[in-house]
């Protein structure tokens, strides 16, 4: 039996295909979000099968560059003041070597300590806003590196390699998760005003594909360069649209599905949608004068101005689903938190920059509900040493220091490892640079041996052949 096909016209089959064009339409909205409806621009949960439950879904990484003095922090040692002035090779006994040979007598704490919380942790006057929050921190007393020297320990903190080339740890979050918001990078980088020794490289993507580098923010005005769009209806803006796709066709077109060339399109196609999200983004005025008064934006000191808009901005940013914010520190006049010398004025004007802002990140993200699924990390690449260098300063020391964490999957209210009764080396309770990034893929669903990337041979990850969950931290 035959049949006999009618032929349709042009109109006709685009009726019928309607459906069809719908689904095509569909089938790349899905392949684009990784599964996920795009109803929502705004804190989408995770794209990525995870390993576990995860705790967090975003990390504010607070980078405290140039080593803040764990003894003049959060590590109270009262033998400082008893055997203050004296020769720290008599007092002490033998001394580690250090990066500079200068080395003075042993040096008490230019400030008070005194407890707080019902956890009673020990805070210095250094810090008075951040101590009213010490029952939401895990205070992590027992920290090592293997670098005494910026640059590499800069390197080996965000990467867990030394040497540049690495991806940073935010760019490993984003390859695991994916971006929670499509108009965003997944990993951002507010720079204060001192971007770290070692440079870029920190925030580098290394071997993972482009698309996961961290997109780094500028202070002032506007934050990206060239981020205002022409007007839509612009005939030049419109001309260099239509060339990006000719060109974009071509280069599939030539390459097939050459990964470096789909992160380079990605790349520029989440730089058009970036045009409208960062404006929005970074207009502070819609916050009240109590959310802004509570970060430290009325303050008259510039620099508390500069890093409370900097944690304010962030939390704005992991509110709309970012995965990794990174905010560097602020110039105060003078060597980050690197004091070789004049310890107490280089140390107080850093953390009266930093110290209510960092508590009204806190207070923010609790009465938004947002603490429990952000983590927050604050760190420096080392501490310093418990004797002086030259008279007034303090150098260098990767063999114990503090680190805290705070928020989503972290046990609030706790003290974690121990230095001897100088704060020189760890005694108790050791923590590596791995056994960190462990625990921070840990709590966004990670599995750290399990995330792995093909490079030179080998399944490449973030910690290496290294890496311990800090399990007593962990709620």
């Amino acid at each position: 039996m035959s049949h006999w096909y009618q032929p349709l016209t042009r109109r006709e089959w685009l009726i019928r295909g309607a459906n069809g064009f719908g689904a095509v339409a569909l089938a790349a909205m899905l392949a684009e979000d990784h599964g996920v409806a795009a109803e929502s621009r705004l804190a989408r949960p995770p794209q990525r099968t995870l390993h576990h439950p995860a705790k967090a879904r975003s990390i504010i990484f607070l980078y405290m560059d140039g080593g803040p003095s764990q003894i003049d922090t959060f590590d109270y040692k009262p033998a400082l003041a008893k055997f203050d002035g004296q020769d720290p090779r008599q007092a002490m006994g033998k001394l580690e070597p250090t990066q500079f040979a200068n080395i003075g007598k042993v040096m008490k704490s230019p400030w008070r300590f005194q407890k707080y919380g019902e956890s009673g942790a020990w805070v210095s006057d250094l810090f008075p806003h951040i101590a009213q929050h010490v029952d939401d921190l895990a205070i992590v007393r027992s920290v090592v590196s293997n670098f005494p020297e910026h640059t590499s320990a800069n390197y080996f903190l965000h990467t867990g390699s030394g040497i540049q080339g690495r991806p940073s740890w935010g760019a490993w979050c984003g390859y695991g998760l994916g971006s929670g918001n499509r108009d965003l990078p997944s990993f951002v980088v507010l720079n204060g005003g001192l971007i770290p020794p070692g440079g870029l490289d920190n925030f580098n993507s290394g071997f993972l594909p482009a698309a996961f580098q961290g997109s780094v923010f500028r202070p002032g005005n506007p934050p990206v360069a060239n981020i205002a769009p022409l007007e839509k209806s612009s005939a030049r803006q419109q001309a260099k649209l239509a060339l990006m796709r000719k060109l974009d066709q071509l280069a599939n077109t030539a390459h097939g599905n050459d990964a470096a060339i789909a992160a380079a399109i990605q790349n520029y196609e989440t730089a058009f949608r970036m045009q409208t999200a960062i404006p929005e983004l970074m207009n502070l005025s819609h916050e009240s004068k109590t959310t802004q008064a509570l970060y430290g934006l009325q303050s008259r000191y510039p620099h508390t101005v500069t890093f409370g808009s900097q944690c304010l901005i962030a939390r704005r940013l992991v509110e709309r689903g970012c995965r990794f914010v990174e905010l560097t520190c602020p110039n105060v006049g003078h060597d980050r938190w690197d004091q070789h010398g004049n310890l107490k004025k280089g140390h107080e004007d850093n953390a009266r920059a930093v110290d209510q802002p960092i508590a009204g990140l806190i207070t923010d993200l609790k009465q938004r509900g947002l603490l429990d699924s952000t983590l927050i990390v604050w760190a420096g690449e080392f501490g310093r040493t418990p004797f002086a260098q030259g008279a007034n300063g303090r150098d260098h020391n990767p063999y114990g220091f503090t680190v805290w964490l705070a928020g989503g999957g972290i046990r609030g209210g706790i003290q974690h490892g121990e230095t001897d009764e100088w704060g020189y080396k760890v005694t108790q309770g050791r923590v590596e640079i791995h056994d960190l990034h462990a625990t921070m893929l840990h709590l966004l669903g990670i599995d750290h041996t399990r995330l792995t990337f093909r490079f030179g041979g080998r399944d490449m990850r973030l910690t290496d052949v290294h890496g311990e969950l800090i399990e007593p931290i962990l709620s």
